[in-house]
């Protein structure tokens, strides 16, 4: 952070910042516009933290410019000076083009500040802005600015949340681009409504599709993901292809012929779509991969995603005693009173700490307890 000293973490603090941010992350569920998801993060981080102004600009189709979209606080407007910035250019352009987070403390003292009368006059201290990334791909820029220092537990979870929202914005791209593919059909006023498979034999409709199991309402990101292979799969020459709900994880199974074109040719674009959707597959606990069959003549896909059927703690990876433990430390215990109330020595209550940090592929174990809460695995 630009200006200010080093801070630790106070853990109940950042269970305090934890708990607020996801409920304001859970609040994107449903949603299938970019700008509404933009306006619903902005507005969350005025009214539940210590935040007066806050902004997202998104990408635009060319990657040269950045549009504001979203604007809560001290202005609500988004046609002003910053309302369309060339990437690299000012802050903001440079954040979203050097994918570099940028935090200070101190904005009225920071150089590259263009309106400092402005910064001056309404006592702006923090500043934390953060590209919202997908892959290696930047899909848009948060910029948030407060009137006292910016503290460690906030930037923490803000930089976690960041991660949501750029996961939340790529479906909601993803699924506009949907829509502009589906507008000459028939059923597109309604296909929102359509359940998986009807949107699939929409979709790809010179395909017979096979249904395998009792079809369940899964989350909105595996549903949009698996749409979005299909997209891909659309103009290749399926000759087969296969929606599979089991216990607790859907699949998506196709089988495609290279009918004209080479081999590698084939495998290439599907190397090249696969590189963009993987990210989000990965980020849902899925896996994405395909194979060419002995004869070379045929080659399978296969999608598979976790999903939840009654209860979001069946796809918890953790044990019980892991989930325990991160239950308790979610309540503000520090790892004395977790042993103490379980009965267990500190080193087992670090172990499995450090287990469970591991599972989720986390960096600490608070990153690794704003997963499992916003995943619901523990309450």
């Amino acid at each position: 952070m630009s200006n200010t000293s080093p801070q630790l973490i106070d853990g109940s603090q950042l269970i305090f910042y934890l708990q607020r941010i996801n409920r304001l992350a859970q609040k994107l569920s449903g949603c299938f516009e970019p700008e509404e998801i933009a306006n619903c993060i902005t507005n969350g981080l005025i009214e539940n933290f210590d935040c007066v102004f806050a902004r997202i600009w998104l990408v635009e189709a060319d990657a040269k410019f950045l549009r504001l979209v979203a604007s809560s606080g001290l202005s609500t407007r988004t046609n002003g000076e910053f309302a369309r910035v060339a990437m690299g250019s000012y802050k903001v352009g440079k954040i979203a083009q050097n994918r570099i987070s940028f935090l200070s403390n101190n904005l009225v003292e920071e150089p590259w500040v263009k309106d400092r009368d402005w910064a001056i006059a309404n006592k702006i201290q923090g500043f934390a802005g953060y590209p919202l990334t997908v892959g290696d791909r930047v899909v848009g820029v948060l910029a948030a600015f407060s009137q006292r220092p910016m503290v460690a537990e906030f930037l923490e979870v803000l930089q976690s949340l960041c991660t949501t929202i750029a996961v939340a914005l790529e479906m909601a791209f993803k699924y506009q681009q949907a829509q502009q593919n589906w507008q000459s059909s028939t059923a597109t006023p309604v296909f929102h409504k359509l359940v998986l498979s009807d949107q699939l034999a929409c979709l790809l409709d010179s395909v017979r599709i096979t249904l395998i199991g009792t079809e369940q309402v899964l989350p909105l990101s595996v549903h949009n993901i698996m749409l979005q292979l299909a997209d891909v799969l659309k103009p290749m020459d399926c000759i087969s292809f296969r929606l599979m709900y089991r216990e607790d994880t859907v699949a998506l199974e196709a089988l495609i012929s290279p009918s004209g074109r080479s081999q590698s040719d084939l495998q290439d674009a599907l190397s090249g779509s696969f590189r963009q959707l993987k990210p989000t597959v990965t980020c849902l606990g899925g896996t994405l991969a395909y194979q060419t069959d002995i004869h070379q003549k045929v080659i399978q896909i296969l999608l598979t995603v976790p999903y939840q059927v009654t209860s979001s703690q069946q796809n918890s990876p953790l044990s019980e005693r892991e989930q325990e433990i991160l239950r308790l430390l979610a309540q503000g215990l520090r790892d004395r009173d977790i042993a103490t109330h379980l009965i267990i020595s500190e080193s087992t209550v670090k172990f499995h700490i450090n287990n469970a940090v591991k599972k989720l592929k986390a960096q600490t174990r608070f990153q690794a307890l704003y997963k499992v809460m916003v995943n619901g695995w523990i309450e």
